[in-house]
């Protein structure tokens, strides 16, 4: 195996940046962040509900490609714009994730008014 290889594949945004969606390295898979955005790569601007859900649903698709799922994520970053949102937050997160919960970081007041919430995950690949 490659030391690193690029994932892509059906119903993950074509984003106009220097990053890849996800990287695959030994036996994981490195997800770059995800926010409310299209196929076509555009800003979705919503409610914090469907922004964090639409980040969620990119998440799920760059998994898919990988083939996994949302049960081999091992680790989460998520930044959330308005302390506010972080109830609903770990509502949204807990319809996502079930125990053992993997392990995360939420960052606060870090977006600008861009974007209301973004997320990034690692995810293992069975043996």
């Amino acid at each position: 195996m490659e030391r690193k290889t690029k994932i892509t594949g059906p119903g993950i945004p074509n984003i106009a940046l220097p990053f890849s969606p996800a990287i695959r390295s030994g036996d994981f898979v490195f997800v770059s962040g995800q926010a409310s955005v299209d196929l076509d790569g555009n800003i979705v601007k919503a409610s914090f509900e469907e922004e964090c859900r639409r980040s969620f649903e990119n998440i799920r698709a760059v998994l898919k490609a990988a083939g996994l799922g949302f049960e081999d994520v091992v680790q989460v970053r998520a930044y959330v714009a308005n302390q506010a949102d972080l109830p609903e937050f770990n509502a949204i997160y807990k319809e996502y994730f079930s125990e053992p919960y993997p392990a995360r970081s939420t960052l606060m007041g870090c977006l600008g008014d861009l974007l209301k919430f973004e997320v990034d995950v690692m995810a293992r690949i069975k043996g």
